[in-house]
């Protein structure tokens, strides 16, 4: 065989033997996934003290001291992980309160009065809460749910709206996303489902963002015409 023969054969050899080992440094990797044997870590704890620290422990009937432990840190995680709460780190957050304050005002949302009853059917938001429910005079006819309200600079605008508009699927041309069983009531500000965490920082464009099942139902429960109440201001906006 000539020196150039040769020369060909070693480089036909060398990329023959580069594509095999990169097929076995990638099987390994592909297996796991296959397999679903590779599980995602959890988090870790923060040491950080949240702004509702003190609440939080209460709420989990931790020692109510106003410091992060990590005993504490891990009460919060697992309350966060089980609410689908993200980033679930710990951090006794304005997040994470807003869903231990919807927990805990489910029988009586309205107990300060605040959304009117004197309007019939009716969905109040409450900012501060981050909560959302449906009333016909003084009884709570669904809720309160979680919502996710307006970021910083796109805050969701208080008072008495109507719903003036309905698209059960909707596509938001503005932002480029599904806004599925949307009802708006303000410009373009909406309530409607959406496909990730409700808790999810740093908050929508506006809208009431909702889980899919709970604006499922109050499309079937809201119609054109009905009043809406916004109210409060979100923790950080």
């Amino acid at each position: 065989m000539s020196a150039e023969a040769k020369r060909k054969a070693t480089s036909v050899l060398a990329r023959r033997l580069g594509v095999l080992l990169g097929a076995v440094g990638i099987a390994a990797p592909l297996a796991i996934a296959a397999g679903g044997t590779a599980q995602a870590a959890t988090p870790a704890c923060t040491t950080r003290t949240g702004p509702y620290q003190k609440d939080v422990e209460k709420f989990l009937g931790r020692p109510v001291d106003g410091r992060q432990s990590e005993a504490d840190c891990r009460a919060i995680q697992n309350y966060q992980t089980k609410n689908g709460i993200s980033p679930n780190i710990g951090y006794a957050g304005p997040v994470t309160w807003a869903a231990m304050q919807a927990e805990t005002t489910r029988r009586d949302p309205n107990a300060a009065g605040k959304c009117p009853v004197n309007k019939g059917r009716i969905a109040c938001v409450d900012l501060t809460r981050q909560i959302s429910w449906i009333q016909d005079g003084k009884s709570v006819k669904f809720g309160p749910v979680p919502v996710r309200t307006g970021r910083d600079g796109y805050a969701t605008r208080t008072g008495a709206k109507k719903i003036y508009w309905r698209s059960i699927d909707h596509w938001s041309t503005l932002y480029n996303v599904r806004m599925p069983y949307a009802q708006f009531f303000d410009g373009g500000q909406a309530f409607h489902a959406i496909g990730g965490s409700v808790w999810s920082p740093p908050g929508s464009h506006g809208c009431v963002n909702m889980r899919t099942g709970d604006a499922k139902k109050y499309w079937s429960m809201l119609h054109n015409g009905d009043n809406v109440f916004v109210y409060g201001r979100k923790p950080g906006t």
